[in-house]
């Protein structure tokens, strides 16, 4: 039986593209009212016309959400429109500079990716845990990665911002555990988006290394990681806690044994 979400009220942030975006109109399509939200107007938008097009309802909020008080104001947004929260899909995140070693660092990228990946999470769930315990419970995910779970040579900030969102979700499983709020980590390996085929055209050869690094022999599609979300935050997920599931096909087990 596929997962509904029956007037759930649910924010997903980096809803204007990939993940964030498919998500947020999986969401809609199990019945949920979706709070999207992200940075750019026009492209929140269009999620907005494909959440509605599969017959959900929803709403987007342009919003900068590496600002505290922006964050704020798009969980109020979903207060004041649909009543309250009962679930969060933290998405938004960027790649910083994915070359350098951290000799080399940009300071200036340290602390954009840091405040795009790692700050801003805790800042959403700052103002998210607060309207979920009003509710009498719910769920969060957070977006970490492959990266955070192992590493990547270079890209020291992408790194440890997407390892620092797995002990953040930790942290905040155990302080909201016998709240009825649970709150896990997906941690995907190189997914197919629109981004990467454009990344895939301009470098030739760029396609076979990564694949070789997958054991599956493929990369992953928008809907695996967004099917795993969707069943975390149901109910046939309620033993579940503070774990980081990873959507790799096998990439990290491949990396550990060489």
């Amino acid at each position: 039986m596929p997962v509904r979400f029956d007037n759930k009220i649910v924010l997903v942030t980096g809803a204007t593209s990939g993940l964030g975006r498919d998500a947020a109109i999986a969401f809609a399509a199990a019945g949920a009212r979706v709070v999207a939200t992200g940075r750019r107007q026009d492209a929140g938008e269009d999620t907005l016309a494909r959440m509605r097009a599969s017959g959900g309802e929803g709403i987007f909020v342009a919003a900068d959400i590496t600002k505290p008080q922006e964050a704020a104001r798009v969980v109020a947004a979903a207060v004041a429109e649909y009543g309250g929260l009962d679930i969060a899909y933290n998405v938004a995140g960027i790649s910083g500079d994915a070359w350098s070693k951290c000799g080399d660092y940009d300071l200036a990228a340290w602390d954009e990716t840091i405040a795009a990946n790692l700050s801003s999470m805790f800042y959403c769930m700052r103002y998210e845990i607060p309207e979920l315990l009003k509710r009498g419970g719910g769920a969060i995910v957070n977006m970490s990665s492959v990266a955070g779970v192992d590493s990547t040579p270079g890209g020291v900030g992408y790194v440890a911002s997407k390892h620092g969102i797995i002990g953040l979700t930790k942290a905040a499983a155990l302080d909201y555990a016998a709240n009825n709020i649970r709150i896990n980590a997906v941690a995907p390996a190189v997914i197919y988006t629109e981004m990467l085929a454009a990344g895939i055209e301009q470098q030739p050869g760029l396609e076979a290394s990564m694949i070789v690094k997958h054991p599956i022999g493929r990369f992953g599609q928008l809907s695996e990681v967004t099917n795993t979300v969707l069943w975390l935050c149901s109910d046939e997920a309620s033993y579940i806690t503070g774990s980081t599931i990873t959507v790799d096909g096998g990439y990290t087990i491949h990396a550990a044994n060489g």
